[in-house]
């Protein structure tokens, strides 16, 4: 794992998510080494000759966040890394910048994987609006050790997500990527409601150099689903998105569930 310290002039970036005005990505890279990562594209910006997953950069900012602005706005920490990586035990960049928004009246998205923000709970609580948004596609952890091999447990997420909630902060379940037929997500929700405030939904979404390996392990791992998945991401079919839309939406709103539907090739729902 290749781990270097580098200098930015400013962590915000102005952000082209749906929802979002700025972006705040502490690190460049990310240890989890995911199979699906979509992230791998900021490869082509850091002129890196190792993989995506096998380097990180530590980004240190010399001055203060320019909070001006930022009232009244939103912001995600986390867009394309996942600000409380194993690093972020060491070096502490997210929970610099946290402190720092203190003070401003943003709203705050945290996305992570890990358990190690529940660290942070003395600042989250003294944010003016925060979510924290924990990642979980599955219960299985034999899956997510083979497409999320070096993140923590889902065991972990999971109480992170009870203890955020329990200590008052709002808590996301980010049901992504969603795997057809693998990820299930009445399950997912039957046994987390209890301290979930909020879920995101989003569909595993295949492009470029990722996507024949993703393909090749659920052919291999799952073969019964094979002909589904070159029916979704090599004929391009999108019914059995639209279905499970469907799916989802009415099922949150029999359970009066707070939601948001992110499905690449439409619109967002919620």
């Amino acid at each position: 794992m290749k781990e270097q310290v580098i200098e930015v002039k400013n962590y915000i970036s102005k952000s082209n998510l749906p929802s979002t005005d700025f972006v705040i990505n502490p690190y460049i890279g990310c240890p989890h080494k995911c199979m699906y990562c979509y992230a791998s594209f900021m490869k082509r910006f850091t002129n890196h000759l190792e993989a995506w997953g096998d380097f990180v950069d530590v980004k240190i900012c010399g001055k203060p966040l320019n909070t001006r602005n930022l009232c009244g706005k939103n912001l995600v920490i986390g867009s394309v890394t996942d600000p409380y990586n194993i690093y972020e035990k060491k070096y502490e960049i997210t929970r610099n910048i946290l402190h720092q928004l203190v003070a401003t009246p943003v709203s705050v998205d945290i996305i992570t994987k890990s358990d190690l923000v529940a660290r942070d709970m003395d600042i989250l609580s003294k944010l003016h609006k925060v979510k924290v948004v924990l990642s979980i596609n599955s219960f299985d952890d034999s899956f997510r050790f083979d497409v999320e091999p070096y993140a923590p447990s889902i065991k972990r997420r999971i109480q992170t997500l009870r203890t955020l909630y329990n200590s008052g902060i709002p808590t996301v379940l980010f049901m992504s990527p969603i795997f057809p037929e693998i990820t299930d997500f009445k399950r997912i929700i039957e046994e987390t409601k209890d301290f979930v405030c909020e879920y995101w939904f989003e569909n595993l979404n295949l492009r470029s150099a990722y996507k024949q390996r993703v393909l090749d392990y659920v052919y291999k791992k799952y073969p019964d689903l094979m002909f589904l998945y070159q029916d979704i991401f090599v004929f391009n079919n999108n019914s059995y998105w639209l279905f499970l839309r469907e799916k989802i939406e009415q099922y949150c709103r029999e359970e009066s569930l707070n939601y948001s539907v992110f499905f690449h090739y439409g619109r967002v729902s919620g």
